[in-house]
């Protein structure tokens, strides 16, 4: 067991197997009846995932879970286990932790795009040795309520590509439940209200909530009149807050004493229910009764008013309608008015600007400020937007914040304007301390100034919850400096599946688990990275050329092979050779990442076409050599297309829809030489000289393809491994197709051009022989 207090995470690792509990959906276990409480207990569960080696998120397996409120205990059950073959070897397993969104983990160690925030996830290890099964137990007391995220995976992919049906691959299964404790009937306390509550002993803490209002600046909770029993002193423990991984912001303050205690928390989080849980420090069975007091302080804000925000909808960004409540409308204002504006906007603890949510698609999301893109900021209050991510289906996408500074309308040149962007609630306070931070999170800072007048920041996997953007100016001399200066910021906000749609060498893909969709990016060309920005590994572009013109022009070794048929009169099998080639060629060169890449018609219907003519080739190609009746080979040709046309489509990259054919063809062959043979009484080919120079080289180019295909190739040396791939196969064709009937005479164009004079004459031979 790891973990510190009651109020800290606590993992208990348990080796032995435990029984799982009956049932994929979530249910009510048992209900536990304590003194003065009431807790139920709840399980969930959700199908086992079987893992994958990593290389990209989407190699990842996640689960959701949605922790109910008042929940005082969580409790995750991790099932792992293996196959019991012999290709199963032990294996460690990761898993991570986080709340709110999908975990930003880096196995890799690649780097981030620039301005992206990245804060480590919290992870464990499951190690996969002599056991079958491993199970693990996770703890976390008084966890913050809503969406938990897990994601496992094994270690990094070896990197080589596998032939599906080659080999059988170890299945490494992993499924996650969980179980919460939920307290029923929790005591709420009521703003500015003492409420007297008593700790029957430190076994039994006191669980309490209280609803954070919006608008709430600060919260203030007081302990006092504490009595303890048996005429000790007071001594308790107050947690305020839940757990949050990967980062926890718990505020924990230590009573002792009769005398009154308090905890002050500045930008609690708004509309949210808060928890508190206070423990007894005293003997086993002392009790102790105290007095709670929650009070808050209110910030007024101070916002345009509400026939601007509907008129504001139907104008553009540039500029109000004329005749409208806008920015042309305060220029009539009296000299009164506009001081009297101005002693208002000092009463104002912020400036609300009102943002429209537009959604675009899937976890797609553009931000638009109602008063134009520009927003003004001073050094009195700071100005606040507000950035709705709370639907639940936001968290799968990065949200990007971009600001950019009018110079021109700074009057200070050394002023700069200070940005906070938070979760939960706003800071309030950027021109005192300058702390992106509020009560329970930890904000992400932004600064733009005359000297640098843009800053950006990504957000990957936002949580879920309202996120706000506060903005103020801020002087290096205090903010007596700053007074009457004001500044124009044109702020951007908009949430992206991925972010710059993982650049010219990566995809941007869209998961799903069961009903949640996130977003990953897959890189190519040796990039990597979240965004495939990072270059350590990345092909040079003469090495995406070189590549791209060895798996094209490669293909250009079927020529022989069509010389070869043509000259044989395989008319029929030059053609497939042809298609094949045709196909491949440019399949490869629409197959390939980076600059180096073009494609003639959809890549899906290329990959297809390439797939049919290369077993199509193998086919018809062992059917020649068995030397079948020319009425039963052709048949065999287009019934064996037709059939292989169909398990392609079933199964692309099966590899019996290459062995399926091959196997059949070879048993049709070996059949007809057999009967050959048997009818000649001696071997068959009878001539040495062809096993020698022909059959014998072309089985072995043959045997040497299959296995480069089939166990050589990685994604690193797949560029020249499956050039060689397509030399040996073309080369083998050439040598193993056989000769031309004896009774047809070689191409001889001579021949050909005389032909009309040749029949005319045999037609009077034959009319003069009748007469």
């Amino acid at each position: 067991t790891r973990g510190s207090s009651p109020a800290t995470l606590k993992l208990l690792w348990v080796g032995a197997a435990l029984q799982r509990a009956p049932g994929s959906h979530p249910s009510n276990c048992c209900a536990l009846s304590l003194p003065d409480s009431l807790y139920v207990s709840e399980y969930f569960s959700q199908s086992a995932q079987k893992l994958s080696f990593y290389s990209w998120y989407g190699n990842a397996k996640l689960f959701h879970f949605h922790v109910p409120e008042d929940t005082v205990l969580l409790r995750w059950l991790l099932q792992a286990s293996r196959g019991k073959g012999p290709e199963c070897t032990d294996m460690e397993i990761t898993v991570h932790f986080r709340y709110g969104a999908p975990p930003v983990i880096n196995p890799l160690g690649t780097r981030f795009p620039a301005n992206a925030t990245v804060r480590p996830s919290y992870n464990i290890s499951i190690a996969l040795s002599s056991a079958v099964q491993n199970t693990t137990f996770v703890n976390v007391t008084t966890p913050a309520a809503g969406d938990w995220f897990i994601a496992a995976h094994l270690p990094e992919a070896a990197g080589r590509i596998e032939v599906k049906g080659f080999s059988t691959p170890c299945p490494y299964m992993f499924q996650a439940d969980m179980f919460v404790l939920r307290l029923t009937d929790t005591p709420v306390l009521e703003p500015g209200v003492a409420v007297s509550q008593t700790i029957a002993s430190p076994a039994k803490p006191l669980h309490v909530k209280v609803f954070v209002p919006k608008h709430a600046a600060g919260m203030r909770l007081e302990l006092r009149n504490c009595v303890a029993s048996e005429q000790k002193a007071c001594a308790m423990r107050v947690v305020l807050g839940s757990i949050t991984l990967p980062q926890s912001f718990q505020k924990i303050v230590t009573c002792t004493g009769n005398v009154n205690c308090s905890l002050a928390l500045d930008s609690p989080p708004w509309e949210k229910w808060l928890q508190i849980v206070v423990e007894s420090l005293g003997t086993a069975n002392a009790s102790v009764s105290v007095e709670m007091l929650a009070s808050f302080t209110a910030c007024r804000p101070g916002s345009t008013s509400s026939f601007l925000n509907f008129s504001s909808l139907n104008q553009s960004q540039t500029g109000p309608r004329p005749g409208s409540a806008g920015a042309a409308g305060s220029s009539v204002l009296s000299a009164g008015e506009a001081s009297r504006n101005v002693s208002e906007q000092r009463s104002f603890c912020l400036q609300n600007q009102p943002v429209v949510r537009e959604d675009l698609d899937v976890v797609s999301v553009r931000y638009r400020l109602l008063n134009g893109p520009s927003v003004p900021v001073n050094s009195l209050s700071p100005t606040l937007l507000l950035l709705n991510l709370n639907t639940g289906m936001d968290s799968g996408g990065s949200l990007v914040v971009s600001l950019l500074l009018n110079k021109t309308s700074v009057n200070l040149a050394n002023a700069t304007v200070v940005a906070c962007v938070s979760a939960a609630s706003p800071v309030l306070s950027l021109n005192a301390t300058q702390n992106c931070s509020t009560a329970f999170f930890q904000g992400y800072p932004l600064s733009v100034s005359t000297s640098s007048a843009e800053a950006t920041l990504i957000v990957l996997y936002p949580q879920t919850d309202d996120w706000f953007l506060s903005l103020q100016l801020v002087c290096p001399k205090g903010q007596g400096e700053c007074n009457g200066a004001e500044g124009k910021v044109t702020v951007f906000a908009y949430l992206t599946p991925c972010f710059n749609d993982c650049g010219p060498y990566g995809q941007c893909s869209l998961l799903r688990r069961h009903g949640y969709l996130y977003a990953g990016c897959s890189c190519k060309a040796g990039w990597g990275g979240w965004s495939c920005t990072d270059d350590t590994k990345a092909q040079s572009v003469g090495a995406q050329n070189l590549a791209t013109l060895l798996l094209t022009l490669s293909n250009l070794m079927f020529l022989p092979a069509i010389a070869v048929a043509v000259y044989r009169y395989y008319l029929v099998e030059a053609s497939v050779y042809t298609y094949t080639m045709f196909f491949s060629t440019f399949y490869h060169a629409c197959d390939q990442p980076g600059v180096a890449v073009m494609c003639i018609m959809d890549y899906d219907t290329l990959q297809y076409c390439d797939f049919l003519g290369s077993v199509v080739s193998i086919w018809v190609t062992i059917l020649c050599m068995a030397r079948v009746k020319k009425i039963l080979k052709y048949v065999l040709f287009v019934l064996g297309t037709l059939l292989i046309a169909m398990s392609l489509q079933l199964d692309r990259r099966g590899v019996w829809n290459m062995m399926g054919p091959c196997l059949f063809a070879l048993v049709i062959m070996i059949t007809a030489w057999v009967y050959h043979g048997v009818k000649r009484r001696h071997c068959y080919p009878s001539s040495w000289k062809r096993w020698v120079f022909y059959l014998l080289p072309g089985i072995t180019l043959a045997f040497i393809a299959i296995s480069v295909y089939a166990f050589m190739e990685t994604n690193e040396n797949y560029y020249y491994t499956h050039s060689i791939w397509h030399v040996l196969v073309a080369s083998s064709v050439a040598f193993l197709l056989p000769p031309r009937d004896k009774h047809k005479k070689p191409w001889a164009w001579s021949q050909k051009l005389t032909c009309r004079y040749q029949i005319c004459q045999n037609d009077r031979e034959e009319l003069y022989a009748v007469t």
